[in-house]
């Protein structure tokens, strides 16, 4: 599609607009010298010919363009209605002022020093007739400039054109109030570096006039388009609604954790941030992704979410640039983490909510990474990115301006296991989240979701279930355990095995047990009854009890034992 067929597309949904009359003026300011720009003070909005416009109107639409590298455009309508004869009056003064003065034939007057119009797309009036009520423009005094001033208010000119507006507004002859402006943005993807800078600008535009004025459009269709339900903020989702589809996603959690994870992301409004803690494997990550697919109203896991973002922390980092990013000097380019593209798109559409999983972020000691984003988290300052006085070009296209706060839009999950391989977490960073607990497992109910899923997976449910819920009860009872990941896996593996492998009996779930379960084990002699109670929910299976008699050799050897020495 180009862009004659995007203005045009753009014009009809306009022309379908509930507010449109059929006594509507319409001009187009799509070309190359009257499109619009930011100037000094102002948004510098339209260079039309409004010869033709006649007492008969009853109100004024003007089409207006503003085009952002690398590749949006903004289309946007002024309207002005209740004004309209403050918008007459000013333009009957232009038209006095440029005819008062008679010139010479071949001279050039003073007020002809404006551009032509370079609609892109042709003005059918601009070759019409006028109409006999109509302003007599001279042919050299048609043109007329129109600037969205920092009071809110229109400012008319057809004297050539202000880079920069004048500091005392009040000696601009009437301006007028706009009533609304209609926008819609091209392309329709929610991408932040195709939609933060034209973002930016709505939202000064509705600043500037009222944000209860400014009116989105929906255009044009696209897979990636922010749907209406991805305009929905949590809080506003009855929690029913939520469980509901998490539990169409395949999600199991009986134990309250999603009214407990609904609650501790929305009870303030400014502030977003959840930490679940737990065993590996017991869903933390799952449930954060799942919430947010419900959120946003997708029915399959499979389904690309564009406002949620997978974080992974890395065991080295000891700074902020893994979130935040960092100057590189070789491609002179800002590199942007998945953790400043969130920011970036949630301060880009503000109307959606966008989903950030910080995924084992006790991997690396949290206090040193972290730290920014929790002070901006609690007194609402910005993160400092960078020390330049303009923004620096992102690694994917987007303008990284030198400080960013987080929006209150952006929804933080972190999650935290609990092992030797991970670090501990701070009061510092606990105080400042709600910590969900999800070490309880429900192996018997997840079985069962998962069979209703899958009824090929029955057969293999029967023989891996009583071995798999013993084993856990056991472990549990020593603060160890195994999460739904682990026992998805035996099942499904199982089922690969008795269709490809032709296994002797028990033997696939004898080796899995082995695999995938017993080899986490390890303690001291605090744990020789653990072995005890392994031994005896397992037997039946040789390689399992061979393998715990190695276990509990070490242990009488050497005082400890560990599965995977």
């Amino acid at each position: 599609m180009d862009i004659r067929e995007r203005q045009q597309q753009y014009k009809d949904a306009v022309q379908n607009f509930p507010g449109m009359t059929k006594g509507t003026r319409v001009a187009d300011a799509f070309g190359v010298s009257n499109s619009a720009k930011i100037v000094g003070g102002a948004l510098f909005a339209f260079n039309i010919n409004l010869a033709s416009y006649a007492s008969t109107h009853d109100q004024i639409a003007v089409h207006c363009l503003l085009r952002f590298p690398p590749e949006d455009e903004i289309y946007f309508t002024i309207f002005v209605k209740a004004d309209l004869p403050l918008f007459q009056a000013r333009l009957e003064e232009m038209r006095a002022s440029g005819t008062s003065k008679p010139r010479n034939a071949g001279q050039k007057s003073s007020l002809d020093d404006d551009e032509p119009v370079e609609d892109s797309i042709a003005d059918e009036e601009a070759s019409a007739a006028v109409a006999p009520d109509a302003l007599d423009y001279t042919d050299n005094n048609k043109n007329v400039k129109g600037y969205i001033a920092s009071d809110g208010r229109l400012y008319l000119r057809n004297k050539g054109y202000w880079d920069t507006m004048p500091s005392d507004l009040s000696t601009i002859s009437k301006p007028v109030t706009i009533d609304r402006i209609l926008f819609s943005i091209w392309p329709p993807a929610a991408s932040a570096s195709r939609g933060l800078m034209a973002r930016e600008l709505i939202g000064y535009l509705g600043n500037l006039i009222g944000r209860e004025k400014i009116h989105e459009l929906r255009v044009w269709a696209d897979i990636e388009a922010v749907s209406a339900d991805m305009q929905r903020m949590p809080a506003t989702i009855p929690l029913k609604e939520i469980e509901d589809a998490i539990a169409g996603l395949g999600g199991h959690y009986p134990d309250g954790e999603i009214a407990r994870f609904h609650g501790a992301m929305n009870f303030l409004s400014h502030k977003h941030f959840v930490i679940l803690s737990g065993l590996s494997g017991t869903g933390k990550t799952r449930l954060a992704i799942q919430y947010a697919q419900a959120v946003h109203g997708l029915a399959s896991m499979q389904t690309r979410d564009p406002f949620l973002f997978i974080c992974p922390v890395r065991p080295e980092w000891t700074d902020p640039t893994g979130l935040t990013g960092y100057y590189d000097v070789l491609s002179n380019r800002y590199m942007i983490p998945p953790f400043l593209e969130a920011v970036l798109l949630a301060t880009a559409h503000r109307d959606s909510p966008v989903f950030l999983v910080l995924d084992e972020m006790n991997l690396a000691r949290v206090e040193y990474y972290l730290s920014d984003v929790l002070s901006a988290v609690e007194t609402g300052e910005k993160i400092r990115l960078h020390s330049s006085g303009v923004p620096l070009e992102g690694s994917n296209g987007t303008p990284v301006p030198a400080a960013i706060e987080l929006p209150s839009n952006l929804y933080i999950t972190g999650t935290i296991n609990i092992d030797e391989t991970t670090n501990p977490v701070s009061d510092k960073v606990l105080d400042r989240a709600v910590v969900i607990d999800m070490s309880n497992v429900d192996l018997a109910g997840f079985f069962t979701g998962l069979v209703s899923r899958d009824l090929s997976l029955s057969n293999s449910r029967t023989a891996c279930e009583g071995y798999l819920v013993q084993t856990h009860t056991v472990l549990a009872s020593h603060r160890l355990g195994f999460g739904y990941r682990v026992a998805e896996e035996v099942v499904r593996y199982h089922s690969f095995a008795e269709q490809h492998l032709n296994p002797a009996a028990n033997s696939v779930i004898d080796d899995l047990m082995v695999q995938k379960v017993l080899v986490k084990v390890r303690g001291g002699e605090r744990q020789r009854p653990l072995l005890a109670g392994l031994a005896k929910a397992l037997g039946g299976l040789p390689r399992s009890q061979s393998f715990l008699k190695k276990l509990l050799a070490d242990l009488d050897e050497f005082g400890a034992f560990q599965a995977n020495r």
